[in-house]
């Protein structure tokens, strides 16, 4: 993640930063400019008109109420950085290096974009009374009341966001009940042997877990399945997935991918001069795992503006190549995860699922590629630095829960 190499397309140091995007990758990319040195002016752009704040809090601490909002705690006028807040993006025009907005162009020398990802919605369900998505401070305010009255609820999605949204919701005293259409939850992104026993955790907390449940319709009050059933709904939560916030560059001649992601290089540039790209929105190139990754997590957004802004700052490309991280507090657990599995051909497990806390490592070629603790943390802590090393494993140590992950390494 280190290398560095002097970039043409970078060399000559920007004058100006605009930055599309007041999330976590957006602010971080704009404190960082100024914590590498870079003295011209930057500008942070945000859709939304709220003070830049952080998304997982708004899932647990404000939607439970315990904080009113989750606002980043960076002084820009002090780092003399612009916001321009509740300000739309609709295009990009390259030749012109302009950015197009309802209040009129916006020039920049060198531009970043970080607009994250958006919500996919449940087809059907756009503006039925009762159904709701949580991706911005707007959406955890509006689901607050939901929690307050103590609704039945029923949340369509058995991923991440949903198995926290559902944790919430128990904690507040509602009944909950989770639609998954496919067999198992995590089904987008853990094999069946690791999802089977986190089933178990809904039914643990009260959650009522349907799987195979395809949803036919949504009317208020109820979930109609194509099975036939009906489930009563106070209030409905989708969280099936999310996809780039990149629909406003369709015709900017950026380059997308087919999931709609940036199509960024090792050093997060795009195919525009000038436009590098961060966070959620951007896919990059691995050359740790031989393959393109689109990572949807928090620490993604922290580490990429940093690479980044580092060669904005004095003109040399870093290689963005980092191993993803991501948590997830669910049901009582700290779930994390380090690395990316979907190549391994070697699962190992580290204590009896059926317990609080065990640990799942995958190989490929003898070599630890990616770890999945819960609630521990030392195995997750001394796993990442193994994969970030390339550790090749013994397989008999590194299944004794009793023994520190670290002692594994050959």
């Amino acid at each position: 993640m280190s290398e560095q190499t002097q970039d043409p397309a970078v060399g000559r140091r920007p004058r100006d930063v605009v930055i599309v995007g007041a999330g976590m990758a957006g602010v971080q990319t704009a404190v960082a400019l100024r914590e590498q040195g870079f003295t011209g002016p930057v500008t942070l752009i945000g859709a939304e008109p709220h003070q830049p704040y952080d998304r997982p809090p708004l899932s647990k601490a404000v939607l439970l109420g315990k904080a009113e909002d989750s606002a980043f705690d960076v002084d820009f006028e002090a780092l003399d950085i612009t916001l321009r807040l509740g300000l739309d993006v609709t295009g990009l025009r390259a030749d012109a290096h302009e950015l197009d907005t309802p209040e009129g162009p916006v020039a920049y020398d060198a531009l970043v974009l970080a607009t994250g990802a958006e919500p996919v919605v449940l087809p059907g369900s756009e503006g039925v009374p009762g159904v709701h998505l949580l991706r911005t401070l707007d959406d955890a305010a509006r689901l607050r009341p939901v929690l307050d009255r103590q609704h039945d609820v029923v949340v369509v999605g058995a991923g991440w966001i949903g198995a926290e949204f559902a944790t919430a919701a128990r904690a507040a005293g509602c009944a909950v009940t989770v639609v998954e259409a496919a067999d198992r939850p995590l089904a987008g992104t853990m094999p069946a042997e690791v999802a089977a026993p986190m089933a178990g955790w809904y039914a643990e907390s009260g959650t009522e877990l349907l799987t195979g449940a395809l949803v036919s319709r949504v009317e208020p009050g109820a979930v109609h399945l194509a099975d036939g059933r009906v489930i009563p709904a106070g209030a409905v939560v989708v969280g099936i997935g999310a996809r780039p916030a990149t629909g406003w560059l369709a015709d900017s001649g950026i380059a997308l991918g087919p999931d709609g992601s940036v199509t960024a290089d090792s050093s997060l540039r795009t195919s525009l001069p000038d436009v590098h790209a961060v966070g959620d929105c951007a896919s990059f190139p691995s050359a740790r795992y031989g393959t393109r990754l689109l990572v949807h997590h928090w620490d993604n957004a922290l580490q990429g503006p940093r690479t980044v802004a580092a060669a904005l700052a004095d003109g040399v490309a870093r290689t963005y190549d980092p191993v993803p991280y991501f948590w997830s507090e669910q049901f009582g657990r700290f779930v994390q995860y380090a690395g990316h599995h979907a190549d391994a051909d070697t699962l190992l497990w580290r204590g009896d699922p059926g317990d609080p806390s065990w640990t799942v490592c995958w190989l490929r070629e003898g070599v630890l590629a990616a770890v999945l603790a819960v609630s521990r943390p030392r195995d997750l802590a001394q796993g990442r630095k193994l994969v970030e090393a390339g550790a090749r494993i013994d397989l008999v140590r590194a299944a004794d829960s009793s023994v520190p992950l670290k002692l594994s390494a050959l």
